[in-house]
């Protein structure tokens, strides 16, 4: 086997031997330097004259010599303790031309003269002691530099964080645990990659037939749909190992690291096929070449032009299939989306009501739940959630249970986690009673409005308790899952959102603030009726949209605009009307139902919160009602 692609755990890693050895020779020189007594420097050193002073006053004990200077002891002077007595050493230098009458004094009084060669390698031990801590600053910098290398690139041109799961032999783990039964809600994706299965588990049969599968597949959707979990299934199902990368990894600092990366995640998977090589956020490498603000990025591009080039080479026998998710298809290259790379285009929807339970049931099923727990309900319940959605929903009922001490998770932690998920956090501000009436009035006619309004969604909850960013919350549920939206619902969702600045209109005669979102959401969506959906008569059937393109998306760097001024001057006009007519549309419902309104802003300031049930008791029946409001509404728009 070449080197490159030896155990890299078998492979001596040159770098780190020698910053090791550098700090480790280092720390040796250091201890030396320490423990031996020819590097250590003396306690003192005196002047010659003095230490003559000292040797006629008979106070030197011993001297010994090397080269031209002397260490000296003195006597040993009065005790300090009952055992502890106090003796000097000091160093002094002889004069070059030395000194005649020295030996003749030391001779004379008798003391202990030694003469000793000259430590020769004092010098190099203090030219040691110098350079150690540039030694140990170099050893730091080369173990800085290798550390943040392998960080960032595993090494000039290596595999870094790749290694992990690239090298070694083939590990049971390696094969997910996970199969299609655990992917609840999403069967026409699982229909569509099910023959994967069976050509990765028997390849033979599909060539003998002079089959070939799909190279790759790009499995598309909006964010939590599951197509990581889709991707790890296929894996499970088919008994294969799994190479799972996210685009961004590929991406450096130098350029071409991810270029080699690429080549080695395909050079591996070719080794040990059949496998499946998983790319999560194909977008982040994968958009449109040599567009975009300022042009594209030589590195990704590079990588991008790899990924091409592998996906490319595979030869008939390889048994290797490429899965790309992303939620933005809009913006991948062509290059990537033509036949012979991604052939095969898996779309992942947000799952409806039947596989939001399956979904359900797949996350709550290690879970002791209590007996009044509805699936059904709690499906109803959280239109437009995703599986990642609803699996924090399973597990915020569950730390509300927790909290309760609860031996069981009920129907009410479920529903006080979808309120939070859905409505917000609660937040405890202190309101004062003028703007807490206000507020009462304002969801109050958000509620009335929707009550009375025959196409609009029912009514689930109005709280004026302050959650998340809102100070008050109208949440409406819809009976069933919309695909497409008829003009007279989007027409009843306008006079709903402009309720409630409506209702302070009538009831306080001025408005607020508080309509500031609202005004924001009913201008955007009367607009989407007008430019995108064709909804006015005067406009007609003409896009007039402004351009959605951002030219860092790999799409036209200017932002055009294909119609002429008297175009958006009609179209603000037209805007302006739907505007205006819902706004009257929501007012006449006010003040027809102008008692039923107070008796609601009564009960939601005494209670803060009203559910479906009691905002009817409050509101009464709505069925002559709203007869005779959709008969007016008719007539006003004619």
């Amino acid at each position: 086997m070449p080197d490159e692609q030896q155990d890299p755990k078998k492979t001596p890693d040159i770098q780190n031997w020698i910053i090791n050895a550098v700090l480790i020779l280092g720390l040796i020189m250091f201890y030396f330097l320490l423990t031996n007594d020819s590097a250590k420097s003396p306690s003192e050193a005196v002047p010659y004259s003095e230490f003559k002073a000292l040797l006629t006053d008979g106070k030197v004990a011993s001297v010994t010599l090397r080269g031209n200077k002397a260490e000296v002891t003195l006597l040993q002077e009065e005790p300090i303790g009952p055992q502890k007595t106090l003796s000097r050493k000091f160093e002094t230098r002889i004069p070059d031309i030395g000194d005649e009458s020295l030996l003749p004094a030391l001779e004379a009084q008798r003391i202990v003269l030694r003469v000793q060669p000259p430590d020769e390698n004092k010098g190099l031990w203090l030219i040691l002691l110098n350079l150690l801590p540039w030694i140990v600053i170099i050893g730091f910098w080369f173990w800085a530099i290798n550390r943040a290398q392998q960080n960032i690139t595993g090494g000039i041109g290596g595999k870094g964080k790749l290694d992990s799961f690239l090298r070694g032999s083939p590990r049971k783990s390696d094969i997910p645990n996970v199969n299609f039964d655990d992917v609840a809600g999403q069967d026409s994706a699982k229909r569509e990659v099910s023959e994967l299965v069976e050509f990765l588990k028997h390849p033979s049969h599909f060539r003998q037939l002079g089959a070939e599968v799909p190279r790759g597949v790009l499995m598309m959707g909006p964010p939590g749909t599951g197509k990581t979990l889709m991707a790890r299934a296929l894996a499970g199902e088919a008994g294969v190992r799994f190479y799972s990368i996210s685009g961004s990894e590929f991406i450096e600092v130098f350029v071409g690291v991810g270029a080699s990366r690429v080549r080695h995640l395909f050079e591996e998977a070719k080794e040990n096929s059949p496998a499946i090589i998983f790319i999560d956020e194909l977008d982040s490498i994968g958009r449109t070449r040599g567009t975009g603000l300022g042009g594209g990025h030589d590195e990704r591009e590079q990588t991008l032009n790899q990924i091409l080039a592998e996906m490319d080479g595979f030869s008939g026998h390889e048994a290797i299939i490429v899965l790309g998710a992303t939620n933005r298809p809009d913006v991948l290259d062509p290059a990537l989306l033509r036949p012979g790379r991604f052939d095969r285009h898996v779309v992942l929807e947000l799952p409806d009501r039947n596989d939001r339970i399956a979904i359900l049931k797949v996350h709550s099923r290690k879970m002791p739940l209590d007996d009044d727990v509805s699936f059904e309900q709690l499906s109803a319940g959280t239109p437009g959630f995703s599986g990642a959605d609803i699996k924090n929903l399973v597990n915020e009922a569950a730390m509300f249970a927790a909290r309760d001490k609860a031996d069981k998770v009920c129907m009410a932690h479920f529903d006080e986690a979808r309120d939070k998920l859905m409505l917000g956090t609660v937040r405890t501000l202190a309101i004062q009673p003028d703007e807490r009436h206000r507020l009462a009035i304002h969801e109050s006619g958000h509620t009335l409005v929707a009550y009375f309004q025959p196409d609009a969604d029912p009514i689930y909850k109005v709280s004026i308790i302050p959650r998340g960013r809102a100070l008050g919350v109208t949440h409406q549920l819809p009976e069933y899952e919309r695909y497409t939206l008829s003009e007279d619902y989007l027409r009843a969702r306008l006079a709903v959102i402009l309720g409630g600045r409506s209702a302070e209109q009538v009831m306080l005669g001025t408005i607020s603030s508080g309509a500031d979102d609202d005004i924001a959401q009913a201008t955007a969506l009367a607009r989407a009726m007008v430019s995108r959906w064709g909804m006015s008569k005067e406009i007609g059937p003409v896009d007039l949209r402004d351009s959605e393109s951002h030219p860092f998306l790999g799409k036209e760097i200017a932002q055009p605009r294909h119609f002429s001024e008297s175009s958006a001057r009609s179209v603000d006009k037209a805007v302006k009307a739907f505007l205006s007519e819902a706004e009257k549309q929501a007012i006449d419902l006010i003040g027809t139902h102008k008692k039923q309104l107070e008796s609601l802003i009564q009960e939601l300031e005494e209670h803060e919160t009203l559910d479906g049930e009691q905002i009817k008791v409050c509101l009464g029946d709505k069925v002559s009602s709203i007869k005779t409001n959709s008969t007016k509404s008719k007539e006003v728009r004619d």
